[in-house]
Parts: structure tokens; C-alpha cells; sequence
């Protein structure tokens, strides 16, 4: 798996005993997001899908709306110890005519792999409008699907079944899982989903579920509505506030999805029974 995993001897404790053994861990290492040249964002992250994560997280920022508003995104120079680049320093051109993010964007500080908000230069700028509101999407969606979706998602999350380290994010279209990403920060997953998703040009991704293995933030509800997606089901519980956005983005989100129950807290319209 290469840079997504790192091998690390470990002294297992037990009751019967200790040993050692060589455990997998889920590799976290900084990206620096550059936009034109100048430095928008650092975020801890998983290395890998970076373009991805890139293109998703500036249409969550309403910086981009498609894949034509980026002319080119390419890895900067950044050596580490053995003089290899990192591939940690990725600087994307936006399209001529495509405004710069404006300060409130800007992070003073890193985001940390478990805050995709933390350290903005304005509160203000962290309740964003989106282009592509998910208020009139008319997608339905049977329980019975929904409860199939954590099983589905899980399946395909490889590196958590190699390291147990890991969040994820997949997108469902029709029943259908059409992508999957994993990362440490679960802000970062939906992102490289979201990106995934502005490159394939499925942006407004009407008609859609997106479904995250840990609980459900104010920042994964309004991700989800920059990308026009009205469904956001967690298989943990949601916030206060992520209630609220969900509420006042005409969303529907679901937590506590586990076997053969789950929470509605908004939208329950677009939960139907089978036909």
C-alpha cells in the first residue's frame, strides 16, 4: 500500500502473555495547499487521491464549482531527509476568470485530521453558501437501502481492514456504491469523495447518498451541501449543529445507522417505505 501504510514493530500485552509482532498503521503526514502559489491550507491527511482531495476541498470551500475552474494542479518541491520530494506541497491553477479564495477562506493554522474547520480566519466564512443547494432534490431513498449501505462501504474500506486507523466516505447513487475513500481525517475522506466526483463531472450530485463511517459533523453536512448532495447518513450520531445546517440546507441526514435501525433527524420525507 505504500505510503498509506507504515510497518511498525509493536509488544503485544495479553493475558497470556507478551509478544513481539510488526503492526500496520495508518500513515498521516501534512499536505500544503497552494492556490496559485499562495498557501490556503495545511491539512494532516492519508497520502494518496491528493488531487482528489484537492478539487474536493475547494468546491466545499466554494472556491470551485467543476473541474473547469482548475487549469492544472501539479506537486511543488519538498524534499525530506533522503532528499526524495514528499509529494506533501500540491499548488493548483485556477482556470482564468476563477476568482482567488478570499481571506475568510484562508486557514491561519493547520487543519488538524479530525477538524476540517478549525483555524479560520473568520467565523463568519465557516457557514458557507452553496451553489448547488440539495433543498429541491426530489431522491428517494427505503430504509432497507440505507441499512445495506454500512456493510457496503465497509467492505471496500481496505486500509481500516489492515490497520483498523482509518475514516470513511462513499458516495451511493440508484442503491449503487459508486466510490470510496478512506483517510485519518473523515473531513479529508469526504473531500477526496467530493473531488472524485468533480473530476468524473457528476457535480450537482443530485440523486445521492453520502455515507460516512463515524459520527456526522457541521463540517460533513455542509460539504455534502456544497456538492447539492441532500442525503447524509453516519453510522454514529450527529451534532447540534450539524442538525441545524441539515435543517436550514433542506437535507436529509440519518445517524446512529447500525443493523436494522437508524435515526432520522431532518428530511424524513426522502425516507420511504418500498413500494
Amino acid at each position: 500500500m505504500g505510503r498509506v501504510t507504515v510497518r511498525r514493530a509493536v509488544e503485544r500485552v495479553s493475558p497470556d502473555g507478551r509478544r513481539r509482532r510488526v503492526d500496520a498503521l495508518a500513515a498521516e503526514e501534512p499536505l500544503e495547499l497552494r492556490v496559485n502559489g499562495r498557501a490556503l491550507a495545511v491539512t494532516m491527511r492519508t497520502p494518496g487521491q491528493d488531487v482528489e482531495l484537492a478539487h474536493g476541498f475547494l468546491l466545499s470551500e466554494g472556491v470551485i464549482g467543476s473541474a473547469r475552474d482548475v487549469s492544472v494542479a501539479r506537486f511543488c518541491e519538498g524534499t525530506g531527509p533522503d532528499g526524495m520530494n514528499t509529494y506533501n506541497v500540491l499548488d493548483v491553477a485556477l482556470a482564468d476568470g476563477v476568482p482567488e479564495p478570499d481571506t475568510g477562506v484562508e486557514r491561519n493554522f493547520y487543519t488538524t485530521s479530525s477538524c476540517g474547520v478549525c483555524g479560520k480566519a473568520a467565523l463568519d466564512a465557516v457557514k458557507l453558501k452553496t451553489r448547488f443547494s440539495p433543498a429541491a432534490d426530489p431522491v428517494r431513498v427505503t430504509p432497507e437501502a440505507l441499512t445495506a449501505f454500512p456493510d457496503a462501504l465497509r467492505t471496500r474500506q481496505k486500509v481500516f481492514s489492515a490497520t483498523g486507523g482509518l475514516h470513511a466516505a462513499g458516495l451511493f447513487r440508484d442503491g449503487e456504491l459508486l466510490v470510496v475513500r478512506e483517510d485519518v481525517g473523515r473531513h479529508n475522506a469526504v473531500d477526496k469523495v467530493l473531488g472524485w466526483a468533480v473530476l468524473q463531472d457528476l457535480v450537482p450530485l443530485t440523486g445521492s447518498v453520502l455515507m460516512v463511517s463515524g459520527r456526522a459533523s457541521f463540517e460533513l453536512v455542509q460539504k455534502a451541501a456544497m456538492a447539492g448532495i441532500a442525503v447524509l447518513a453516519a453510522v454514529s450520531a450527529p451534532s447540534s449543529l450539524a442538525v441545524e445546517l441539515a435543517q436550514e440546507q433542506g437535507m436529509t441526514l440519518v445517524g446512529f445507522l447500525r443493523g436494522d435501525s437508524m435515526n432520522v433527524y431532518t428530511g424524513g420525507e426522502r425516507v420511504v417505505e418500498a413500494a
